[in-house]
């Protein structure tokens, strides 16, 4: 399987960095199978839109501990709330939706409890996510090989 990371410079070797804050899944090297979605992140904010491309060795994965989401679900929510509140897991891989903007505006309503569970649900449901995977330790990174990275511009944005 080939996976993207979206950024501003090629990645050869992927790394794990704690920032100030954190992501959906907690700090980690993030991914998606979604080639649109790498580009349009890519070509967010200054500087050259490249996407890094990697091979993702399953095989190699068999003994990491993997949470896998099939889709948003409350142990979704929970689980990125506990994340983006600083929390940390014991997962190696971490692989499920990723909640666009308006979404994302949604779930940080409900860590503020301006919004229920019950509201937070009727707001997304037509929501679609995109996909993420997250890769948390060295092990976990072991599963990449970067195969090249390019320069893509969205040519959706220019229209």
């Amino acid at each position: 399987m080939i996976l993207y990371h979206a950024g501003k410079k090629s990645i050869e070797f992927p790394e794990i960095r704690k920032t100030r804050y954190t992501k959906d899944f907690s700090w980690g090297f993030y991914c998606t199978n979604n080639l649109e979605q790498a580009v349009r992140w890519a070509n967010r904010g200054i500087g050259e839109p490249v996407v890094n491309f990697y091979s993702y060795n399953y095989d190699l994965s068999a003994n990491l501990s993997i949470l896998k989401f099939a889709g948003m679900t409350d142990e979704w929510l929970d689980f990125i709330a506990r994340c983006r509140k600083g929390g940390t897991h014991k997962y190696d891989i971490v692989e499920g939706p990723m909640a666009d903007d308006t979404v994302w505006n949604y779930v940080n309503d409900f860590l503020a409890e301006r919004i229920t569970r019950k509201q937070f649900w009727a707001l997304a449901e037509f929501k679609y996510p995109t996909h993420q995977i997250s890769f948390h330790t060295l092990s976990a990174l072991d599963c990449l090989t970067f195969e090249r990275s390019e320069i893509i511009y969205d040519l959706k944005e220019e229209k």
